[in-house]
């Protein structure tokens, strides 16, 4: 679905989590609306909710209470299953510890969410993927002999090989040095002007914030501003 409305919506999003002093609120009565090709930093001081919020919006987690709409479906309506087959259509998720499987070579970390996904063809679309990020004559590597720069190349590629309508980052760089960080960033922004796509990242680096077309800002849970 496409049209006028927003690729991604939040409505009155809470989440608590059990603590031995009782419940904890992480966030609290979040809505937002985010559009097709849109790019959204998420900031906020450590403990704010950002890392949460990324999870909610892109159904990894549920929310303990609100909605999460994307394209016109409510994400949080659906059991796990469902939504596991909606983040394979759709999304694509990049962490900051990059979360490869080190005993799959390159290639096969980025065929993987395309062989579950039932991709036609997942080695032809992996290998056109790495050859965006750079990463061509790594197919046969595996991440451990990667830099943490091609590891997060790597994670990049597997995120965009489905060609998701949106691509969630938490804190791409935070494992990686400034020099590369930057060469990382460049590449997230080229792919999303590139494949058309959302990008919604979250970030402490108020340069990168700056890059993005809109910056959300949570404090204590709350979003203070859009």
């Amino acid at each position: 679905m496409s049209g006028n409305h927003p690729l991604l919506r939040a409505e009155h999003l809470g989440k608590q989590v059990s603590s031995p002093d009782g419940n904890l609120t992480i966030l609290d009565d979040v809505s937002l609306s985010i559009g097709h090709g849109d790019s959204v930093a998420v900031i906020g001081p450590s403990g704010s909710g950002k890392s949460t919020l990324l999870g909610l919006l892109a159904g990894l987690d549920v929310p303990s209470s609100g909605s999460v709409w994307l394209d016109g479906e409510n994400l949080s309506a659906l059991d796990e299953d469902a939504r596991a087959r909606r983040r394979a259509q759709r999304i694509g998720f990049v962490f900051q510890s990059f979360h490869l499987l080190p005993g799959l070579t390159v290639l096969e970390n980025v065929m993987l969410p395309l062989e579950l996904g039932g991709a036609k063809h997942p080695e032809v679309a992996a290998r056109a993927t790495l050859a965006a990020v750079g990463l061509a004559e790594r197919a046969n590597y595996y991440p451990p002999k990667l830099s943490g720069g091609e590891q997060q190349r790597v994670a990049i590629g597997r995120a965009y090989a489905g060609e998701p309508a949106i691509l969630f980052a938490d804190e791409p760089t935070g494992n990686l040095d400034a020099a590369t960080g930057r060469q990382i960033i460049d590449l997230l922004f080229k792919l999303n002007a590139e494949r058309h796509s959302t990008l919604v990242l979250v970030t402490h680096d108020p340069e990168l914030a700056l890059r993005c077309q809109r910056v959300l800002h949570l404090n204590s849970g709350r979003l203070v501003t859009m």
